[in-house]
């Protein structure tokens, strides 16, 4: 027969499958469960797939194939998230309009996924730069835009349902709008946002190291812009309360609450004194949140971000200079670079002091960075013998510590302090000293009676507080969702009606930045104007953000042709919420908190009918490059000239890590290929557990390293599936480890599953034919007891194994069948069909062939699923370890349901054991059937 050859086998099967639309899923569930199961869909970025994208993409096509064959009407999409600024990037060195190169980057993407044999229905594809489709983007802008959150309520309502008093009404439409304004879900406001001028936009916080573009390395400072925002803010307490239901990863939910950051404290009011002090200044006061009001003694003094608007108001003259150029540096950070825990703490003083209101001590006023005027209220009180970041820099600038918190006796002696003396900042609860009335009480308590003073006292409030912000929306780029407004001559918004949807962006040639806050968008001037009733309005220049279009996209999978909604009603309320969403963990924050937050208005506003989109959420692990072995600077060095002797070479490493130390990357001259390769294993050996290389004699480290382009280790699919098989790569992606784990890729690995697939092969066609035809092996005869029990064991293992993600342990199992089998005489064609139904969500093209090799005539894709009989899973015999004193001493062949008598009978009478004993009295005898039987003697 002709060996088993993937590039005949694969390509006939997914052309079989596209021709006859199998995987399609049709509206009519024909009363069968429902499973919606999701990929994050991907960016098709210019470089195509590497071999970790396939990792999600299997895991959601095995289970897809899994249900569809348990009987489940099953959803499995496949799209593009295609805006974005890489595009704009190529479209600015090349002159190439964007969505030609878009077009070509997911014509490639399909390319490859389709070759890998998924199961998607590709009649429900979608693309985010579609005007199909960003036309309901825009839609569910305007309705965000329409939306306020009712407080009371607490869920999002029309804005025409906002109350509006008499006096306001009175003043006519334009007052209401006025009014509106400030309590609409999609909102303008001036914002100091990072500004990139070579790219000519504002970037996320996340965008910006070290004062530069994540892209480009460009410089980036913080201004004010006028900006679109989302009010996320005020779904804060539900996006964190319903989380809780949710089946997602304890990790992912803390990172979600992490971020949302919601905390419970007070507000406290300091006055301002003047510069004789302490004479008052005018009545200024700075207001600062803190989660910690009970060591409002061990204030010694204060901290202002250096926008805050008191900062150029209480400066002395003497401080100015210093003041405005840390202000100037302060612009060129981001606000993830300002409050990174490791920097070295910078600061300066105003020149002024206020008054702590508990003790009335006069404490100075600092500007540093590592405050932000985005959280809180721009201001702290700063406690520096109890919180870590106030530590360092009262230790930076020697300003005074005053311990209010009895730390624990542990902390004391492995931190070396002592109470009067402190060389950490103690941060822990614990009981009050040095604080008026408050001492002897537990923090709990001590918050307690200082929040009441405060209140009592008119110095301070209550106050509940979030780190989330309010979601920046806009972009200075060409390549996004353009927003569907008109501003007025008064800078007002008017929302563009539903029957001028979708607005589409105008042709251009030149997408470069205009270096100022306009955008590209800015020089379309036919497009930009526009003239209604004889008024003049201009569009807006900005465009949505990448985040837009992948906030609802699983929402028009379900119905992605429909062109009067963004999905109908009734197959809104069939297929959600999702029951599985795979993707990376990269994406655990803002990508699902954007999406969650759209979701719950649309839900508020009666247009979904569920209030969480995503049930059942998995990342997998990220699949790194192969092992390569490194070595000390030192040691390549020395031996450099004996390397090249050996026809080994090394390249000098920098980690990425600060702590870490270069290495060197050594490889080997492959004389025959003409090019360096990883070191093959007859270079290595091991001793003491330790890894060397055999000669020249260097301590050796196995580092895998996540694949990129700058450490050349990227794998491309198309090289494994062009090699060893699309099903060769699927198997190994899944056998590598549990799925959420991260893993090195191994080419050996990815052999190794080729030659079992190949194994498969044999154990069921005939190699000493020059045409395919069943092994004779395989006979049409009643299995005996053994085999059944191997393959309702099987059955057994492998369903439950797939439905619990637990894929690696599932191929395990089927290799061991087959390892079985192939060593039997006969195998009985009522055992091998079924196991290849259990194949078949692994590998279905190998599959879908050796199926038709049996004899059948129709696609197994929708065989059901094989049933295992319990009784049929449990063996006649078993063996039990007997035990000698607890030392084992033989191995019992019992039958399997023997009870503790009998198997202590059992042990007694055994001649190794009873040689074993050796005539000594048996004291006592511990036996538990099925597990072990001990004999205690003396």
């Amino acid at each position: 027969m002709p060996s088993y050859n993937p590039a005949d086998i694969e390509p006939r099967w997914q052309q079989f499958w596209e021709t006859n639309k199998t995987f399609r899923t049709e509206d009519d569930s024909e009363g069968k469960p429902k499973y919606y199961i999701l990929d994050m869909f991907p960016y098709p970025s210019g470089s195509g797939l590497h071999v970790g994208h396939p990792e999600g993409y299997t895991a959601t096509d095995i289970l897809a194939r899994f249900k569809r064959m348990n009987g489940f009407h099953v959803l499995h999409p496949m799209g593009w998230d295609a805006f974005g600024l890489p595009a704009e990037q190529h479209a600015v060195q090349t002159g190439e309009h964007p969505s030609t190169n878009t077009k070509n980057n997911i014509d490639n993407f399909r390319r490859q996924i389709k070759s890998l044999g998924f199961s998607y229905d590709w009649d429900r594809e979608v693309d985010t730069t579609d005007p199909a489709y960003f036309r309901w983007t825009q839609w569910i802008f305007l309705t965000i835009y329409e939306t306020w959150y009712d407080p009371i309520q607490k869920k999002g309502r029309p804005i025409s349902e906002l109350p509006i008093p008499e006096e306001v009404q009175l003043r006519g439409p334009d007052a209401v709008r006025k009014y509106q304004e400030p309590y609409r879900l999609a909102y303008r406001n001036e914002q100091p946002v990072n500004w990139c001028p070579e790219l000519g936009t504002v970037l996320a916080n996340e965008e910006v190291i070290d004062g530069k573009s994540e892209r480009g390395g460009y410089p980036v400072v913080r201004q004010p812009l006028t900006q679109w925002l989302m009010r996320i803010t005020a779904y804060a307490d539900r996006l964190l309360s319903d989380l809780d239901p949710l089946d997602w990863s304890e990790s992912i939910k803390q990172m979600q609450r992490n971020w949302i950051g919601k905390s419970e404290g007070a507000e406290v009011v300091f006055d301002i004194l003047g510069q004789s002090p302490p004479v008052a200044s005018g009545g200024l006061s700075v207001t600062v949140y803190t989660t910690r009001p009970d060591t409002l003694y061990g204030a010694t003094y204060m901290v202002l971000s250096p926008e805050h608007r008191l900062v150029d108001v209480i400066t002395t003259p003497d401080q100015r200079e210093a003041v405005r150029s840390y202000q100037e540096a302060s612009a060129r950070k981001s606000d993830f670079d300002r409050t990174e825990l490791a920097k070295k703490k910078t600061g300066v003083f105003t020149g002024a002091y206020a008054v702590n209101p508990v003790n009335c001590e006069r404490i100075p006023i600092w500007i540093a960075d590592y405050v932000l005027t985005s959280y809180g209220t721009g201001a702290i009180m700063a406690v520096p013998a109890h919180d870590e970041r106030d530590f360092e820099f009262a230790k930076q600038f020697a300003l005074p510590l005053v311990t209010v918190v009895t730390p624990n006796a542990k902390w004391l002696k492995d931190t070396g302090s002592t109470v009067d003396n402190l060389t950490a900042a103690y941060t822990d609860d614990g009981v009050a000293m040095n604080s008026g009335d408050l001492n002897g009480l537990d923090t709990t308590a001590a918050k307690e009676k200082i929040i009441a003073h405060l209140e009592a006292n008119q110095l301070g409030t209550r106050k509940i507080n979030y780190k989330l912000r309010d979601w920046l929306f806009s972009r200075q780029r060409y390549w996004g969702e353009p927003f569907p407004v008109l501003h007025g001559a008064d800078d007002t918004v008017i929302p563009l009606p539903v029957s001028d949807l979708p607005l589409t962006l105008p042709e251009m040639t030149d997408y470069k930045p205009t270096g100022s806050p306009d955008g590209p968008l800015a020089k379309a001037t036919d497009w930009l104007t526009v003239t209604r009733d004889g008024v003049t309005y201009r569009r807006e220049t900005n465009t949505m953000p990448q985040w837009a279009g992948s906030c609802w996209y699983f929402l028009r999978f379900i119905d992605p042709k429909n062109p009067h909604a963004f999905a109908d009603p009734a197959k809104l309320k069939h297929w959600l919420p999702v029951d599985l969403y795979i993707g990376g963990a990269e994406h655990a924050v803002l990508h699902l908190l954007y999406s969650r937050f759209w979701h719950k208005v649309l839900f508020d506003r009666g247009y979904v009918y569920c209030p969480e989109p995503f049930q059942k959420l998995v990342n997998q692990g990220m699949i790194l490059g192969e092992y390569e072995y490194h070595c000390s600077v030192a040691d390549f060095e020395k031996h450099q000239q004996s390397l090249v002797a050996v026809e080994i070479t090394g390249t000098l490493r920098k980690p990425e890590e600060e702590d870490k130390v270069p290495t060197y990357v050594l490889k080997f001259r492959d004389e025959a290929a003409g090019v360096f390769v990883d070191l093959p294993d007859e270079k290595i050996f091991k001793e003491k557990g330790k890894t060397y290389l055999a000669s020249p004699k260097i301590e050796l480290t196995a580092k895998a390293e996540k694949m990129s382009k700058s450490r050349g280790n990227v794998i491309n699919p198309d090289d494994v599936v062009k090699e060893y098989g699309a099903d060769s790569l699927r198997l190994f992606e899944m056998f590598m480890g549990p799925l959420e784990a991260v893993k090195p890729w191994s080419t050996k690995g990815v052999e190794g599953v080729y030659r079992f697939l190949g194994r498969v092969w044999r154990m069921l066609t005939d190699d000493a034919t020059d045409t395919l035809k069943l092994n004779p092996s395989v006979k049409d005869v009643e299995p005996d007891k053994e085999a059944l029990r191997v393959l309702h064991r099987t059955i057994q293992k492998v369903g439950e194994d797939t439905e619990r993600l637990s894929f690696n342990t599932a191929i395990a199992t089927m290799m061991e069948f087959t390892n079985y089998f192939t060593k039997q005489d006969v195998r009985p064609k009522a055992v091998m069909e079924p196991f290849l139904l259990l194949l078949a969500p692994y590998a279905p093209h190998a599959a879908e062939e050796l199926w038709a090799a049996l004899g059948h005539t129709t696609t197994l894709a929708y065989e059901p699923w094989p049933k295992f009989d319990p009784a049929l899973t449990k063996a006649d015999s078993i063996e039990i370890p007997v035990q000698v004193n607890g030392k084992l001493k033989a191995v019992l062949t019992v039958p399997a349901g023997i009870d503790a008598a009998g198997l202590e009978a059992a042990a007694r009478a055994d001649a190794k054991v009873i040689e074993a004993v050796g005539g000594k009295t048996i004291k006592k005898v511990i036996a538990k059937p099925p597990q072990m039987v001990n004999l205690v003697v003396g």
